[in-house]
């Protein structure tokens, strides 16, 4: 168990606020098989954690002819589709983030999704009111691993990023938030622990993590670093 000081704390979204891995990993998928590309589970998994156009970008080879913009709205097509997962939060996910508005604390969310696609899921997990801010896609040059959109969340939260505390279930995004310099706190909610060996410390789901006078974190998973 371990205690974390905290400025702030700044969340991603897909898969980490909310379970969507299964979705995008059937809309990845049929975009794949549309197209007639082979696909394995590294190659989806290679959507984790960034922006959906950077990653067609790495792999327009593998779609000749085809512009990358028009195979990225073909694949958002698909969510309006039958057959397609249902979304629900990570479990502990709206209860923390409440908690930590209760105690005052400043919150974001930095999010490789566009800013339609964002406001509309914080909006039914009823948390958006909630944070101070929300940083998309759009927002930012570099995506994830890159730590721009951390940084410009610790710099518009006014608070210094070695104080603040990013929660990230994906590779990329673990990489983001150290390279920011924040404490990181990663969930397996798509990934296995050992993907997340670079967070600090690793949680199950946020049933494992309580905000404790301070304010401060209590962390009952894994600590790492």
């Amino acid at each position: 168990m371990a205690v974390i000081g905290l400025g702030a704390a700044v969340f991603d979204l897909d898969g980490t606020l909310i379970d969507t891995e299964p979705r995008y990993r059937v809309m990845w998928s049929r975009l794949f098989d549309a197209h007639g590309v082979p696909w394995d589970d590294a190659l989806i998994g290679s959507f984790a954690g960034r922006r959906g156009l950077e990653v067609l970008r790495d792999l327009a080879h593998l779609f000749p002819g085809r512009k990358v913009e028009e195979l990225f709205e073909q694949a958002v097509s698909y969510e309006a589709l039958p057959g397609i997962p249902a979304v629900a939060p990570v479990p502990g996910a709206v209860d923390l983030v409440r908690s930590l508005a209760d105690a005052g604390v400043p919150l974001a969310v930095v999010t490789s999704g566009q800013r339609p696609y964002a406001e509309r899921l914080l909006a039914e997990l009823g948390i958006r009111d909630l944070l101070d801010l929300v940083v998309t896609a759009g927002d930012v040059v570099t995506g994830k691993p890159h730590p721009e959109g951390y940084l410009a969340a610790a710099r518009d939260l006014d608070v210094p990023p070695q104080e603040a505390v990013g929660f990230e279930d994906a590779p990329a995004g673990v990489a983001a938030v150290k390279a920011a310099g924040m404490t990181c706190v990663g969930v397996i909610t798509t990934q296995p622990a050992g993907a997340l060996a670079g967070a600090d410390h690793v949680v199950a789901d946020f049933q494992e993590v309580d905000v404790v006078p301070g304010p401060a974190l209590r962390v009952r998973g894994l600590t790492l670093n």
